[in-house]
């Protein structure tokens, strides 16, 4: 049935509160590409701490191998300093012998081979003083990041083998060195030895020199010989030969020259003829016209002084007249008396010198046991000697 009204009513929303059916939930969004990121980005950090740690550790240990390559390399550098020093003061001494060698004592074989052993000590010397210059590199400033630690561990690394290498050779410097200063040394006593023994065959040569300097050159020459390595003193004792033998010579041509003139050569046979009475007693000889108030007229004079020292010496003077009637039976008689006091220094326990008429006794016994029989033997002047002077003088040669 129609109604003549609208039908009254209305509309209820969807849902009620309170329904039971629950609302719509809005969609979550994903996490995954930032927690992703988030630990790619951990492990970069991880992995730079670990290159930077990595980076620190091996600089450490490239620095601490350096460090010790460079102390080796410093105990090597004190113990060839202290090689090249005793082969400098070896090398310095032998050179100064060569300098001061007139070739007097030093023949030429052993100069060559002293100037050889010295020219290598040199050069030796050198190199080595050459590589103590040498400065190794400072480590400088540690880096703080792993690109500038891996480029400094590498100049370490390389630093490291060129100090190794720089250490080996100043030890084999320091070996090289030690080698040549024995060579120089070696080559050095030789030198010297031989300097030595050629002192007796030039004093042999020069008879005619003073009795002081051939002591001289005696004692210079056992200087030298004890020389067991070259050294400052061992320098100093081959000029004081030197200069020893230079005296030596020098003396000799003055004492000829003081001998010259017409009985030249036959005073110096005089003088042969007394040294060979006393074989190894040094003497020297004074000629005068008139010696100990004799002289003239056919007659000799003599007189001699001696000293007893080690070893004893004497000087005999003679006059003019002796080699001007030489080789009469007088003259030998007399150089034979004076002779017998010169050898008393070989013999001084055999006889009582403390008097003047004791002392003749002795000088004229020594000439007759001699077989000397002439009266200028001391009997002329002194009387015949008791028979136990003769026999005591028998011993004495």
């Amino acid at each position: 049935m129609s109604h003549p009204y609208p039908v009254g009513g209305h509309e209820l929303p969807p849902q009620i509160s309170g329904s039971a059916t629950p609302p719509p939930v809005a969609p979550r969004k994903k996490h995954t590409g930032a927690i992703l990121a988030s630990l790619a980005a951990l492990a970069a950090v991880v992995t730079i701490a670990g290159v930077q740690l990595s980076a620190h550790t091996g600089y450490d240990s490239a620095q601490e191998a350096y460090r010790d390559s460079v102390s080796a390399a410093a105990v090597s550098a004190e113990e060839l300093r202290a090689e090249v020093g005793t082969l400098r003061a070896t090398t310095d001494a032998a050179a100064l012998i060569l300098e001061n060698n007139s070739g007097t004592l030093l023949d030429a074989t052993s100069s060559e081979s002293l100037g050889s052993a010295v020219s290598e000590g040199q050069a030796t010397a050198s190199a080595a003083e050459d590589a103590l210059s040498v400065s190794l590199p400072e480590t400088g400033q540690k880096p703080f990041w792993f690109w500038e630690l891996f480029g400094e561990t590498q100049h370490l690394d390389e630093h490291r083998e060129r100090a190794d290498e720089h250490a080996e050779n100043l030890e084999d410097l320091g070996d090289d060195a030690g080698t040549v200063a024995t060579s120089v040394n070696d080559s050095g006593v030789t030198a010297l030895a031989s300097a030595a023994s050629s002192a007796s065959t030039l004093e042999a040569a020069h008879v005619s020199a003073r009795n002081l300097d051939v002591i001289a050159l005696r004692d210079a020459a056992e200087d030298v010989s004890s020389t067991t390595s070259i050294d400052a003193y061992a320098a100093d004792a081959f000029i004081a030969l030197e200069s020893a033998a230079m005296q030596v010579v020098a003396s000799a041509q003055a004492e000829i020259a003081e001998k010259a003139g017409p009985l030249q050569g036959t005073r110096l046979e005089v003088e042969a003829f007394a040294r060979s009475l006393a074989p190894g007693v040094l003497l020297e000889f004074d000629w005068s016209q008139i010696v100990n108030g004799f002289g003239l007229d056919g007659g000799m004079g003599g007189y001699t002084t001696w000293w007893y020292d080690d070893p004893g010496y004497a000087t005999i003077e003679l006059s003019d007249s002796v080699a001007e009637q030489w080789p009469s039976a007088m003259s030998q008689a007399l150089v034979a008396h004076e002779v017998g006091h010169a050898i008393s220094v070989k013999c001084a326990d055999m006889y009582d010198d403390s008097t003047q008429d004791s002392i003749e006794k002795w000088a004229t016994g020594w000439a007759i046991s001699m077989g000397f029989t002439d009266d200028a033997n001391g009997v002329w002047a002194y009387g015949y000697p008791p028979q136990s002077y003769i026999d005591a003088a028998a011993g004495c040669r």
